[in-house]
């Protein structure tokens, strides 16, 4: 379960009809004030209770500019549902990308790091878990699509951690999706219902499971 809020890549990965893609700067922003307005809207009412007017009044659009971008409130859902993934993808690339670059990190910081950007982004965007749990309900594509390519990405780095040799050779799928649900609900617990007094790392803490559960044994 990474990207900066007005991350223009994060708006390339929706696929909307040819005619409904932003060909200018100023509708690339407009988009960008669509999508920022309804995942606030979105995460406050839910799909049901959200309307198209309040988030056209959220991201100071005309009414009649929303039907440019989208045809309806749930080509709408679905855009922010795919863009909301495209930017977690981000975030964790972004952060990963550096780290690689210094040279010196192991699979574990990997995993770390890719977690802590995921937790970041999650604080500040609480409204990513309702959006994405909505989503099961009003676009179950996008809900699978969204757990299946973060499990994916997770592998492909597992896998690079036991070529590497410092994971176990017998990781396979279900591994990725252990961790990845172990990711999830770190973040539902120490980035959306966070107290102030948390002092846990709960970066370190998963990594240390990691290390203990899928290194590979160093023992002759």
């Amino acid at each position: 379960m990474d990207m900066p809020e007005g991350s223009n890549e994060a708006v390339s990965g929706i696929k909307e009809p040819q005619n409904k893609i932003p060909r200018t700067e100023r509708g690339r922003r407009t988009l960008r004030k669509l999508l920022d307005a309804s995942a606030i809207e979105f995460g406050e009412k839910g799909f049901h209770e959200a309307s198209v007017s309040s988030i056209t009044r959220r991201a100071e659009v005309a009414l009649g500019s929303f039907y440019t971008y989208f045809d309806s409130k749930d080509a709408l859902f679905q855009a922010l549902v795919k863009d909301m993934s495209a930017q977690v993808k981000q975030a964790a690339g972004s952060a990963v990308g550096a780290l690689v670059k210094k040279g010196t990190a192991t699979a574990f910081d990997i995993e770390a790091t890719a977690l802590s950007s995921f937790l970041s982004f999650a604080r500040e965007h609480k409204e990513i878990y309702r959006i994405i749990d909505e989503s099961e309900f009003v676009d179950p594509d996008a809900y699978r699509a969204h757990y299946e390519a973060t499990a994916e990405r997770i592998y492909d780095r597992l896998s690079a951690g036991a070529k590497s040799g410092e994971m176990r050779d017998d990781l396979e799928e279900a591994h990725a999706w252990a961790v990845m649900g172990m990711n999830v609900f770190l973040g539902l617990r120490y980035a959306v219902w966070a107290n102030e007094d948390d002092d846990t790392d709960a970066a370190k803490v998963a990594r240390s499971i990691l290390e203990k559960g899928i290194a590979k044994d160093r023992q002759p």
